[in-house]
C-alpha cells in the first residue's frame, strides 16, 4: 500500500537557548538566537520517511510561519521529504505567532485544499506539542476540523491497509490504539532517531520548489499581551574542605539538615 503522509512542523528557538525579550516584552529578541524544527516534529519527519521507505508513496512537510520558516522545510527535504508547503501571511514576521485556533484553522483549510486536488493523506503527523508554546492544541483542532481520529503521545506506529496501530506509554506499560485511515497522530521525541542530511540531500533541498499558500487569520482566539522570563535560579557552591579536614564539616552539615 503506497502511503500519502503529511507532517506539520514548527520553527522554534533551539532547545536550551537563552531567551531574551525585547525591551517592551512584546516579542522574543531573535538577533542572537538559533532556530530549529521542534524536536517532537523532527521525529515525525523521520517516521514519515521511514514509513514511505517501507510502504512506498510520498511524504509532504507543511508549516505556517514567517519567511524564515522556509529553512525548516528545506531541512526536511534534505533528509528525505519530497514536497513542502509554506503557509504565510504579512502578520507572520520574525517570531510573531498566531494563536492555536487561527493556526489550526489555516492548516486545516490548506490540507483540505491539497486533498481536494490530489487525494486524501492517509496519515497526518504532528509533534506531541511544540517546544516553545507547548499548547497541545493545534493537532487536535486540525483533526477535529477534518473529522479524523487523533491520538497524542505516540511512541510506535504500524500502518496497515485500512488502519494504523499506534502505541503510547502509560504508567502501567503501553496503550494500543487501532485507528481507521485516514488518521492523525501526535508523536513524541524518542519514537525514532532522526537521520542527518547528506550532502546530496542538502543540494537537493536548495533547488526544491516550495509551494506557497496565503492564509488569513480568523478572528477570536487568544491575544498575547506580553511575555516574561521565568525567574532564574542562582546556585552557589561552597567548598567544605579537602581530604580528612572536610569530614567534620560534612558531619556538621548533615546535622544542620536534620539527617542525623
Amino acid at each position: 500500500m503506497a502511503l500519502r503522509i503529511l507532517v506539520c512542523v514548527k520553527r522554534v528557538p533551539a532547545p536550551g537557548a537563552r531567551i531574551t525579550l525585547t525591551a517592551d516584552h512584546s516579542a522574543i529578541d531573535v538577533k542572537n538566537l538559533g532556530f530549529t524544527t521542534s524536536p517532537h516534529e523532527e521525529c515525525a519527519v523521520e517516521e514519515a520517511i521511514r514509513l514511505v521507505e517501507q510502504h512506498g508513496g510520498e511524504a509532504t512537510v507543511l508549516t505556517l510561519g514567517a519567511a524564515e520558516a522556509e529553512e525548516q522545510l528545506r531541512y526536511a527535504i534534505s533528509v528525505g521529504i519530497v514536497k513542502a508547503v509554506h503557509i504565510s501571511h504579512p502578520s507572520l514576521v520574525g517570531e510573531s505567532d498566531w494563536d492555536p485556533q487561527a493556526t489550526a484553522a489555516a492548516l486545516a483549510d490548506t490540507i483540505a485544499s491539497i486533498e481536494a486536488a490530489d487525494g486524501a493523506f492517509d496519515l497526518i503527523l504532528f509533534g506531541n506539542e511544540s517546544a516553545d508554546a507547548g499548547g497541545f492544541q493545534v493537532g487536535v483542532r486540525v483533526a477535529r476540523k477534518l473529522g479524523r481520529p487523533i491520538v497524542n503521545g505516540i511512541k510506535s506506529i504500524e500502518v496497515g491497509d485500512t488502519a494504523v496501530v499506534a502505541q503510547r506509554e502509560s504508567t502501567s506499560g503501553f496503550e494500543v490504539y487501532n485507528l481507521p485511515l485516514p488518521a492523525v497522530l501526535g508523536v513524541k521525541e524518542g519514537l525514532n532517531l532522526p537521520r542527518y542530511p547528506t550532502l546530496p540531500g542538502r543540494l537537493r533541498s536548495k533547488k526544491a520548489e516550495i509551494s506557497a499558500v496565503a492564509a488569513e487569520p480568523i478572528a477570536g482566539g487568544l491575544l498575547t499581551e506580553s511575555f516574561d522570563n521565568a525567574a532564574e535560579l542562582v546556585v552557589q557552591t561552597t567548598m567544605l574542605g579537602t581530604g580528612e579536614d572536610a569530614a567534620p564539616a560534612i558531619v556538621d552539615l548533615i546535622e544542620r539538615l536534620g539527617l542525623l
